[in-house]
C-alpha cells in the first residue's frame, strides 16, 4: 500500500512533461509561444502533406487503370491500346462530370474559391478546407478522366489548406499561419517530385513570398518529412529519371540562356492561350455547364493522335527523355500539348500547369539541341541536358519561382554544373517574362480577375487596415445656413478644431476651421455673414472601405490635415472624422511590426 502513491507522484510526473500535448490550451500556448511549437505544428503538416500526395496520387492512378484499362505501373500518357473510343470517349464523361460539379457550385457557392498564393497575400494563411477538398475533387475528376492537367495544384491547394485549419485550432498569429500555409505546399511539392529543396523554395518564393530566418527550419521541417512519408507509402513512384547526361563547359551557358529567353516566350504564349480560351469561352453561347464537355471532347480527339497529351505527362516525358524522336514528331508533339493544356484549363477543367510545363519545356529543350551545334560551334551539351534546362526554364516562366526550378534540377541530376547552367537559363527566362509580361499564371489569373496582387507577400494586412478602423466617429456637425456668429457661439476656440458642415438633407458639403471662423468674425463683427464661405473640401472625403493606402494618397492629393468620412457617394451621410497624422502614425507602426516579424524580431 505504500508504494501506491509514489507510483500515483511518478505517473502524473510523467503526465506533465506530455501534458502539452494532452491539453488543447496548452499545445495552443506551445506552439504560439515558442519556434519549437512551430517547428513541431510542420512535422504534422508535413506528415499530413505526404499521406494527402499520395492518396491522391493512388487515386487518379486508380481511376487511370479502372477507365483506360492500363496495366500496373503503366502511364497515362504512354498508353499503348487500340480502343481509340476510351481515349475519345473518357475526357467527355470527365467534362460532363466537372460540368456537373460546376452547375452544383454556381448555385450554392457564390464566393470565387481561394488558393495558397492568395490566401498568404490577402487573409493572413486562412484557407477554407470545404474549398480545398472541391478543388482537389475537381483537380482528381479533371486528371483522372483524362485532361491535360497536372495534380500539383491539387495537392498543394489540400496540404495548404489542411495545414491552415490546423494553424487555425492552434490559434496562430497571422505570420505564422502563414508559414504553416507555406509548410503545407512545401511538403505537397517536396513529396510530388521527391524534391525537398524543391518544395522548400516553392514555399518561400511562390507560397510565403520571402525567405526568413523564422520559416526556414519549419519549412524545411516539413518538406522533409512529408518527402518521407511519401517515399515509405509509394516507394519510387513520384521520381523523375532523366537518365545519362554529358558534362558542361563554358561554352555551354550561351545557349542555354538564349534556350532559357525561348522558354520565357513559349511560356507566355502559353499563359495568353490559356486566358484566351477562357475569354472565347465567356463570349460564346456555350453555357459555363457544358463547356468542359467541349473541352473534353477536343481533348479527346487530340489523344486519338498522341496519347501523349492526355493527364500530366509523366509518362511522356520519360519516353521522350529516353527516346530519339524526330524534329516534326517534337514540334507537333509539344503544339498539341500546349493546345490541349489550353483547352482543358481554358474550358473548366481544374489544375495546373507545373507538370505540363516541365514536359513541355523538355521538348523544347531537345529541340534547341537540334540547332546548338550549327549556331554555337564550341557548345557540348547533350539532348538530356538541353531537356533539363528546357524543363526548368520553361516552368519558370510559368509557375515563378527561379530557384524552386533550379533546385529541382539539381535533386533530379545530382549534378552541381548542370544545375550551375540551369541556374543561369532560369534567370534569363525570369527576366524575360518579368521585363516583358510581368505575371506568373497565378499572378495573371489574378490580374483577369481584377486582383493587382504580384506574389504571396503579405498586402491584405494594408487592405485590412481601412479608414473605417481608424477613423473617429465622434464628429461635430453644423448646418450650412449657420452664420459666422452662431458658429463661434456654438465652437468657441479650444472646443475642437473643425467642424463638419452638412446641408438640409443632412450630406456632407464641406469643413470648416474653427479658428478661421473666429478670425473671419473679427473682419466681419458688424455683419453676419453665412458660414459657407468659409467651408473647405467641398468635394474631398473619404469612404468607410478604402484602405490606409488609398487614403494616405487622397490626404496627399488634397494637402489636407483632416478628411470627413461619409457612408457613399450617393448619400454621403458623414460618419466619421480621419486626421492624416493618425493615419500616418497606423501605417508607419503596421509596416515597422511587419519588418520586425520579417527580421525575426518578434
Amino acid at each position: 500500500m505504500g508504494l501506491r502513491p509514489l507510483y500515483r507522484k511518478l505517473a502524473l510526473r510523467r503526465l506533465g512533461v506530455f501534458s502539452i500535448f494532452l491539453a488543447p490550451s496548452r499545445l495552443r500556448a506551445f506552439a504560439r509561444s515558442t519556434e519549437l511549437g512551430l517547428v513541431l505544428a510542420a512535422a504534422v503538416v508535413g506528415v499530413v502533406s505526404g499521406w494527402t500526395v499520395t492518396a491522391m496520387s493512388m487515386i487518379a492512378q486508380g481511376m487511370h487503370q479502372m477507365i483506360f484499362g492500363l496495366e500496373a505501373g503503366e502511364r497515362l500518357s504512354t498508353i499503348v491500346t487500340t480502343n481509340t473510343t476510351t481515349l475519345f470517349i473518357a475526357p467527355i464523361f470527365g467534362g460532363a462530370l466537372m460540368g456537373l460539379v460546376l452547375l452544383v457550385l454556381t448555385r450554392y457557392c457564390k464566393r470565387p474559391m481561394v488558393d495558397p498564393i492568395e490566401a498568404n497575400a490577402l487573409h493572413g494563411g486562412r484557407l477554407s478546407l470545404n474549398d480545398s477538398l472541391i478543388v482537389a475533387a475537381q483537380n482528381l475528376i479533371s486528371n483522372g478522366f483524362g485532361a491535360s492537367v497536372g495534380l500539383e495544384a491539387g495537392y498543394t491547394q489540400l496540404a495548404s489548406g489542411l495545414a491552415s485549419k490546423i494553424g487555425l485550432s492552434l490559434k496562430l498569429r497571422r505570420s505564422d499561419l502563414r508559414i504553416l500555409v507555406g509548410c503545407g505546399a512545401a511538403g505537397a511539392i517536396a513529396a510530388a517530385f521527391n524534391a525537398p529543396l524543391t518544395g522548400s523554395f516553392y514555399a518561400f518564393e511562390l507560397i510565403i513570398g520571402s525567405y526568413t530566418i523564422l520559416s526556414l527550419a519549419p519549412v524545411i521541417v516539413s518538406a522533409l518529412i512529408a518527402n518521407v512519408v511519401a517515399r515509405a507509402l509509394s516507394g519510387d513512384h513520384f521520381v523523375i529519371d532523366i537518365g545519362h547526361f554529358g558534362a558542361v563547359v563554358p561554352a555551354d551557358y550561351l545557349p542555354a540562356m538564349l534556350l532559357g529567353i525561348f522558354c520565357a516566350l513559349a511560356g507566355i504564349l502559353l499563359m495568353k492561350g490559356v486566358s484566351f480560351v477562357e475569354e472565347m469561352a465567356r463570349k460564346s453561347f456555350i453555357p459555363p455547364a457544358l463547356r468542359p464537355l467541349l473541352g473534353g471532347a477536343i481533348v479527346g480527339l487530340l489523344a486519338l493522335v498522341t496519347p501523349q497529351v492526355l493527364s500530366g505527362g509523366h509518362g511522356a516525358l520519360h519516353l521522350n527523355l529516353d527516346t530519339t524522336t524526330t524534329i516534326a514528331a517534337l514540334v507537333g508533339l509539344l503544339l498539341l500539348k500546349s493546345l490541349a493544356s489550353a483547352i482543358s484549363i481554358g474550358s473548366g477543367f481544374r489544375g495546373g500547369l507545373f507538370f505540363g510545363s516541365l514536359f513541355m519545356g523538355a521538348l523544347l529543350g531537345k529541340l534547341f539541341a537540334y540547332s546548338a551545334p550549327y549556331i554555337f560551334a564550341h557548345a557540348t551539351l547533350t539532348p538530356v541536358i538541353y531537356a533539363v534546362v528546357g524543363m526548368s526554364a520553361l516552368a519558370v516562366s510559368v509557375i515563378g519561382g527561379p530557384l524552386t526550378m533550379t533546385f529541382l534540377a539539381l535533386e533530379i541530376t545530382g549534378d552541381f554544373p548542370i544545375t550551375v547552367l540551369v541556374l543561369a537559363a532560369v534567370t534569363a527566362a525570369s527576366l524575360t517574362v518579368r521585363h516583358t509580361f510581368g505575371y506568373s499564371f497565378a499572378t495573371w489569373r489574378f490580374h483577369l480577375r481584377g486582383e493587382s496582387i504580384r506574389s504571396a507577400h503579405d498586402v491584405g494586412w494594408i487592405r485590412n487596415l481601412t479608414v473605417n478602423k481608424l477613423m473617429r466617429s465622434d464628429v461635430r456637425t453644423a448646418p450650412i445656413e449657420q452664420t459666422i456668429r452662431a458658429f463661434c457661439r456654438d465652437f468657441p476656440l479650444g472646443s475642437t478644431q473643425r467642424v463638419i458642415i452638412v446641408d438640409d438633407t443632412g450630406k456632407y458639403a464641406g469643413m470648416v476651421l474653427v479658428p478661421e471662423a473666429h478670425a473671419g468674425l473679427t473682419e466681419n463683427a458688424d455683419e453676419d455673414l453665412p458660414i459657407a464661405g468659409l467651408i473647405k473640401y467641398r468635394n474631398e472625403y473619404l469612404q468607410p472601405q478604402m484602405n490606409a493606402k488609398q487614403a494616405a494618397a487622397i490626404f496627399d492629393k488634397t494637402e489636407s490635415e483632416a478628411l470627413a468620412v461619409v457612408n457613399d457617394l450617393v448619400e454621403r451621410r458623414v460618419i466619421g472624422l480621419l486626421t492624416e497624422s493618425h493615419l500616418l502614425r497606423r501605417y508607419s507602426e503596421e509596416l515597422d511590426r511587419q519588418r520586425r516579424d520579417v527580421s525575426g524580431e518578434i
